[in-house]
């Protein structure tokens, strides 16, 4: 069964437009899951929410959401409050700028999506945009809301279609600096580094990826 789009709206670049959608470029679907389980019976346990205080299971027609305003202090929002505030789409990508693809820190990249034309009108103006972003060998950054968010995404060309990446925030990000300031500054010796390379070229069982494929693990 085809993947249903995440997302579907418009590309634009300058006054060139074309109809889009996003599809999730990871997946889970081959990933071990485990569930909880009672190792006496074997039955599978179910969470319940429970009150802090009292200790009564909470009810779902009784749960809800607050701020807390100090430790044990909340005030409750209501649905329609965060409705109000929540972001919404114009289901539009709008490219703002392209940057060197070097200049996009690694630590910001968050989840890829396959961007394709959604509809066979919008075909030959989603060309021209992946080919004029493909002559600038650059990346375009762009904004998208998904999910009631207002996210930045970086774009660029891949096979015939495109590849956004869905990017963090600053804030989002821990600083370095308090994390590698103990480590010493110093080079080691050419003799060193030569026995690591001498040592990481020596065949043995590891893991490599290749584009397109699965995981390799044999012996090469």
């Amino acid at each position: 069964m085809a993947a249903r789009p995440y997302w579907k709206g418009y590309l634009k670049l300058s006054l060139v437009s074309c109809p889009v959608a996003l599809y999730p470029a990871s997946t889970q679907a081959e990933k071990t899951h485990f569930h909880q389980i009672n190792t006496r019976t074997g039955n599978r346990l179910r969470q319940q929410m429970v009150d802090e205080d009292t200790g009564r299971v909470v009810e779902r027609e009784q749960k809800g959401r607050g701020y807390e305003l100090s430790k044990g202090r909340y005030v409750p929002i209501e649905e329609d409050e965060l409705q109000a505030v929540e972001v919404e789409s114009t289901h539009t990508i709008d490219i703002d700028a392209f940057v060197p693809k070097e200049e996009v820190d690694e630590r910001y990249i968050e989840k890829p999506y396959y961007i394709v034309p959604n509809d066979e009108s919008g075909e030959d103006a989603f060309s021209v945009i992946r080919d004029a972003m493909q002559d600038k060998g650059k990346v375009a950054l762009a904004r998208i809301v998904m999910a009631h968010r207002e996210h930045v995404i970086a774009i660029q060309p891949f096979g015939k279609g495109l590849l956004g990446t869905t990017l963090r925030y600053p804030y989002e990000l821990r600083d370095a600096n308090p994390y590698f300031r103990p480590i010493p500054k110093k080079r080691m010796s050419k003799d060193m580094v030569a026995r690591w390379h001498r040592t990481s070229s020596t065949p043995r069982r590891g893991i490599s990826i290749r584009s397109g494929s699965r995981i390799n693990t044999r012996r090469r």
